[in-house]
């Protein structure tokens, strides 16, 4: 009897000092296992007279029943503490505001992107879309440059290693792909990513061009005038806004001009634009005697560097936070 509350004593003391759930349970298991002391100690009750055996199994019933009772508790105890901590650890200020959920927005070059997109429709205008990787054909051929043209060179494109292929230089084989599959009267935009051997403030290895097609019966450079005056008024808001048309030469337009732009202080270039080479129009099987047309590009990073005033392009392709959250 001595024994056994001496191993009672002793295993009550193990359990309150003990902090881990693991260690509890393997403590456990020392007294009340299947090997445990107080399991073997209750295999000797079969040795002792038969008189005395119903009053010590009462006795060791007793002590199984206490020792649950303190290792319920001190799990108790320790699932408790464990919360106290985890608590402490993660407290909340109820007091503080809300962080709330930021909301994001869109690139200033894609808005600028939509902006154009929508004024061209009004003007009566599609969208036409194409590959990014070209052809030589496509890209250079189609639109009357020679093999030997210095478009070509390996310092102003990206070509892929098999040397059939290139990164377009411009949206222009968006132009000949349409004008393949349909026929005149067209009037579309190509908007899209370009790519060439660039890179510094006002220059980018990739950047964005939109480019403008209208072939009809009687298109004529008046008409190019008009609608690119129109739409730079209507892009940037201000209605004293002068444009003027540079005699300038482009492989696949004839005439072509450089297009500037100004607010009263200054020109800018903004753009390029002329009468569709005949030859390009040859290309496609349109007849060059029946119809005509014009073709411009303008790039949409410069666009949104000016409605923006912002000062170097690269900005827009560093992915800083700090510099995009200003535009949503």
């Amino acid at each position: 009897m001595e024994k056994l509350d001496d191993i009672v004593q002793e295993a009550l003391a193990q359990f309150a000092g003990i902090n881990d759930p693991v260690e509890l349970e393997q403590v456990k298991a020392r007294y009340l296992g299947k090997a445990g002391t107080l399991t073997e100690l209750q295999k000797t009750l079969g040795r002792i007279p038969a008189a005395e055996r119903p009053a010590m199994g009462v006795k060791f019933n007793a002590a199984k029943v206490q020792l649950e009772a303190a290792l319920a508790s001190r799990r108790e105890t320790i699932q408790r503490k464990k919360l106290e901590s985890q608590l402490a650890q993660e407290a909340l200020d109820v007091t503080l505001p809300g962080r709330g959920i930021g909301s994001g927005g869109l690139h200033p070059v894609t808005r600028t992107l939509e902006r154009i997109e929508a004024l061209f429709h009004s003007l009566g205008f599609e969208v036409a879309d194409g590959p990014e990787i070209e052809t030589d054909f496509y890209n250079f051929t189609a639109l009357n440059q020679p093999e030997n043209h210095p478009a070509r060179s390996m310092h102003d494109t990206f070509y892929l290693e098999d040397g059939k292929h290139l990164l377009r230089t411009h949206t222009s084989p968006i132009q000949i792909r349409y004008m393949e599959k349909h026929r005149p009267p067209l009037r579309i935009i190509a908007p899209g990513r370009v790519y060439r051997v660039d890179s510094d403030a006002t220059h980018s290895p990739m950047f964005h061009q939109v480019e403008g097609l209208w072939i009809d019966e009687s298109v004529s450079f008046s008409d190019l005038k008009g609608v690119i005056a129109e739409f730079l008024r209507r892009f940037f808001e201000r209605d004293d806004l002068k444009v003027r048309f540079r005699p300038s030469f482009f492989p696949f337009t004839e005439p072509s001009a450089e297009i500037d732009m100004s607010f009263g202080d200054g020109w800018l270039e903004i753009g390029g634009c002329g009468m569709v080479h005949p030859n390009v129009l040859k290309n496609v099987n349109i007849d060059s005697e029946q119809f005509q047309g014009f073709a411009f590009g303008l790039g949409p990073d410069r666009l949104t560097m000016l409605r923006y005033g912002v000062n170097d392009l690269r900005l827009f392709f560093e992915n800083d936070l700090r510099f995009l959250k200003q535009f949503n």
